[in-house]
Formats: structure tokens, C-alpha cells, sequence
């Protein structure tokens, strides 16, 4: 069998999201990666905009190892990377990232395929999560963060600290089957579980992740992740960091015990490469989102 050296070669070639084909055609595709550049919501440090494009570089290092998974993706799934959507400039840039994100998303879920979105700001699940609620029905919220992000929005104007409560009130999510985990930061209650850091790090992932599907149950769920739900030490580059969260390796298990759960779409976002040390928040960023592809193989 002869050996194909240049899929290990990291450097070269042209940075899709794990070497997958880019192309808006996704009528045989299982899984589609879809990147929103945009970061025009954040209160503190701009720049996440230039996060997918960092992310795709690091996921094709990251993403050629299945471990601790069973099998490799690329055995089961057909993957591909759709490209950069929502973004734009001027007084509508919001407003055009709104729309936009919708309307691939609709297009992308109703063909039966999973989505995975790479940030930018967390403004970004508004699109995809009405999308998936009008295709699956009303959705569990897996939000995994430091923050709340449940500050009521004012007028229509959104930032990434609106979405959580926006949604829930549209009737997009249920709340009570939803959990926000790693928090520690206090926002508005509307009635999601809430697993705060301070006691979240200290107990066993597979403890902690049980508690979640127990929440959960059988819903359809729209999993989002703000890298900055991972402790400054793990994550550096990012927008708005908070200590006292979680290691990669705290994080992983999480993630590998909570497969089963019904992921129909998902997000990473917050990744901003200025504030990056050696690129260990892409780095992270990028196998955090395959594990995401993982939890979203559940047909």
C-alpha cells in the first residue's frame, strides 16, 4: 500500500477544515462545517472574525487523530467545509449575518445534513437556531460558556450576550431542558439549568455529563461552545476571558461521555487569534469541533 506522506504534511495545501472539499453542493453530505467571520456583537475585544480562518488551519493537525474516539469520521461520514458565510460591512452587517446564517442553515439542515458553524462572536446562533427549530421543532440548548449570554436584547439590537434569552423567548429552545455549563458569570435566570464552574470542574465528566442527559432527554439538541467556557490557561485568545474554568483534557472527556445525545447542529466560537499564545486556542478549538462532528453522529 503505498504511503500518502503529504496528508501529514500540515503545512501545505489549501486550509480547508480538515482537507474536506469546499463546496456549497450538499446534497450527499452527513456533516457540513460552515464559517460565519464576523465578531461586529462583542463587548470587549474584537477579532473573532479572523476565528474560522484559524481553526481550519489548526483542525488539519488536530482533526487527522480520531483518539479518545473509536473510529475515524472519514470511515462513516461524508464531510465537507461549505465556506464563509454572513459577513459583510456597514450600518446592515448585523442584519446581513442574521439572514444569511438562516437561510444556508435552513438550506443545509433540510437537507438532512448536520451543521457544525464556526465563529466569529457568539451573536452568531440566532440564524442557525431558528433554522433547526423550524426543521427539528423547538430544541434543548447545550451552552457550554462562561457567561450567561442571557441579557434581553433592546430594540433588535443584538450583541453575544442576547442569544440565550432571545431564543428561548422566541419558543425556539425549552429551557427547562436546557443546560448552560462551566458559568461563572451571573445574567438574567430564564430558566435553564445551570452548572457553574465552581462546582462543574471539581466533579467526574461522566458525573456531569449524566446530570445533562438526564436535562436533555431525547430532544433534538443545538449545542453551542464558547471557547472561552475553557480556563484562560487553556484558551488565551479570546474575546471576554474568565478564570476558573475547565482544562482541554476536563473538557474532552465531557464531551466523549455525552455521546448519545441528539445533536443536530452545533457552534465554536469566541476563537480570536490576536490574543492566541502559540495558537493553543485554535489548536483546542479545532478538536473541541470534531468532537462536536462526533456527538452529531447519531443516525
Amino acid at each position: 500500500m503505498e504511503y500518502n506522506v503529504q496528508k501529514h504534511l500540515h503545512y501545505g495545501g489549501i486550509a480547508s477544515y480538515n482537507g474536506y472539499p469546499v463546496t456549497q453542493d450538499v446534497t450527499d453530505a452527513d456533516v457540513v462545517v460552515m464559517g460565519v467571520p464576523f465578531d461586529s456583537g462583542v463587548t470587549n475585544r474584537p477579532g473573532a472574525r479572523l476565528g474560522p480562518r484559524a481553526i481550519r488551519m489548526q483542525s488539519q493537525l488536530a482533526c487527522c487523530f480520531k483518539y479518545p474516539w473509536d473510529y475515524k469520521l472519514d470511515d462513516k461520514l461524508k464531510i465537507v467545509d461549505y465556506g464563509d458565510v454572513g459577513y459583510y460591512v456597514g450600518p446592515k452587517t448585523t442584519e446581513v449575518m442574521l439572514q444569511e446564517t438562516h437561510d444556508h442553515a435552513k438550506k443545509i439542515l433540510s437537507a438532512d445534513c448536520r451543521l457544525l458553524t464556526l465563529g466569529g462572536d457568539h451573536t452568531i446562533p440566532y440564524g442557525m437556531v431558528r433554522a433547526a427549530h423550524e426543521v427539528y421543532g423547538k430544541l434543548a440548548l447545550l451552552h457550554f460558556d462562561s457567561h450567561q449570554d442571557s441579557t434581553p436584547s433592546t430594540d433588535g439590537n443584538v450583541s453575544h450576550a442576547n442569544f440565550a434569552y432571545d431564543l428561548q423567548a422566541e419558543g425556539c429552545i425549552d429551557p427547562s431542558h436546557s443546560a448552560q455549563v462551566f458559568i461563572r458569570t451571573e445574567m438574567t435566570e430564564c430558566g435553564y439549568h445551570i452548572f457553574y464552574a465552581q462546582d462543574a470542574v471539581f466533579m467526574h465528566m461522566e458525573d456531569l455529563a449524566a446530570k445533562i442527559k438526564a436535562i436533555i432527554g431525547d430532544m433534538p439538541v443545538y449545542l453551542t461552545f464558547d471557547i472561552d467556557s475553557l480556563d484562560p490557561s487553556a484558551a488565551p485568545g479570546t474575546g471576554t476571558p474568565v478564570i476558573g474554568g475547565p482544562s482541554t483534557a476536563q473538557m474532552r472527556k465531557l464531551l466523549h461521555a455525552l455521546k448519545g445525545i441528539k445533536v443536530v447542529a452545533s457552534d465554536l466560537v469566541e476563537v480570536l487569534p490576536a490574543y492566541d499564545s502559540s495558537e493553543i486556542t485554535a489548536l483546542a478549538a479545532a478538536q473541541i469541533s470534531q468532537d462536536l462532528i462526533y456527538l452529531m453522529d447519531w443516525k
